[in-house]
């Protein structure tokens, strides 16, 4: 978010390094830095509109800045305020999510956006645990709405504060595991400073985001570099420790593409779970693809396959293996009510997962 113009003591200025780190002068550093080289451009730093901000914390959950701008824009342009999304169909609100990823996200956005509509008279909750209450908003997201917006005196830890703090008070331990997530919380409510706290914690986002980066950190310009406890032990690529790793498991799909002159079926995924609300290519089950045509159509002639493609997800990989065939006309749908037909010149739109849209651009194409 926008740094905020904040008073600051000259003893904690950037030049003024060489004092042991400590959780007082902690806060003052930061904030010095945000000055100067703090992100201050971005789309959503203009603004205290709590619709605005939400909006920017939810999409840049696990997603790059550069990914997020253009959505963020696009959406703005479609649903300009919160009343506007509340009142959307939710197939419009995933349609523009598509290709954004973990779609739970956007799910719970519409669902947020109606409950701020009917239980709170569209005003957006001001404190942190009544932001925290909606649908899909965490702790620390619900924070940083609160602190950006009403200036409330609250920490956050999201993973670019995870890693400037487990680097800088050189914290052990996986941040995601209970006992040091805790310990994190503890040490961020510690290092609140009294005043100034939206531009410290976007300092915070900012420092993590471009200086203390998860590899290659530029320690050189970092304001905590003197003092940190990482870099003075050479345990940069240590802290944050790592997820225990694990092989995530592999699975594998057969769908089915049905195509019928310039359109495609696809089915409606059921609302909750893997790709929520989407539309999808259907999957073929134990039976095989040609089985799954032949009771919908009757027997057709020929079929063939398309080239696999794989996906991962956050707990596992899907080998996806589409198998193409081709029906005459538009034949009436099975009495299936979760079926669509798409035209493929109207792909853009259309709420689609990520490899699915890359199947359907390729037959498109092809």
């Amino acid at each position: 978010m926008a740094a905020r113009t904040t008073s600051v003591d000259p003893a904690c200025s950037p030049e003024n390094r060489t004092k042991p780190l400590s959780k007082q002068d902690f806060a003052g550093r930061l904030i010095a830095w945000q000055a100067g080289h703090g992100r201050h451009d971005l789309p959503w730093q203009h603004s205290r509109e709590p619709y605005r901000v939400w909006l920017s914390e939810i999409m840049l959950q696990q997603t790059q800045v550069d990914t997020v701008i253009p959505y963020y824009l696009r959406f703005l342009t479609r649903f300009p305020a919160l009343a506007d999304l509340a009142g959307a169909p939710q197939e419009a609100v995933l349609g523009l999510w598509s290709g954004l990823g973990y779609y739970a996200r956007a799910r719970n956005l519409h669902k947020a956006a109606q409950v701020v509509m009917a239980e709170h008279g569209g005003q957006f909750p001001r404190r942190a645990e009544d932001i925290a209450r909606l649908p899909g908003i965490g702790r620390s997201t619900a924070a940083a709405i609160a602190a950006f917006c009403f200036g409330e005196r609250v920490p956050i830890l999201d993973g670019n504060v995870k890693r400037v703090l487990c680097r800088a008070f050189g914290v052990d331990g996986f941040p995601g595991e209970r006992a040091v997530e805790q310990r994190l919380w503890s040490l961020a409510a510690e290092l609140l400073p009294e005043s100034g706290v939206d531009t410290y914690i976007q300092a915070q986002m900012d420092l993590g985001a471009t200086v203390c980066t998860r590899t290659r950190p530029a320690c050189g310009r970092c304001p905590l570099a003197d003092d940190c406890v990482a870099r003075r032990e050479e345990r940069t690529a240590e802290l944050p420790a790592a997820r225990p790793r694990k092989t995530p498991p592999r699975r594998s799909a057969q769908v089915v593409v049905v195509r019928a002159g310039d359109a495609v079926l696809l089915e409606r995924r059921p609302p909750a779970g893997i790709w929520g609300g989407l539309l999808a290519l259907p999957e073929a089950g134990e039976d095989g693809a040609a089985a799954w045509v032949a009771q919908r159509f009757g027997e057709v002639a020929g079929g063939s396959e398309l080239p696999p493609l794989t996906h991962a997800f956050t707990h596992f990989v899907l080998e996806i293996r589409p198998w193409l065939v081709d029906l005459p006309g538009t034949p009436p749908l099975a009495a299936d009510g979760s079926l669509h037909w798409q035209a493929l010149d109207a792909l853009d739109e259309a709420p689609l997962p990520t490899p699915v849209r890359s199947i359907l651009r390729g037959l498109r194409q092809g």
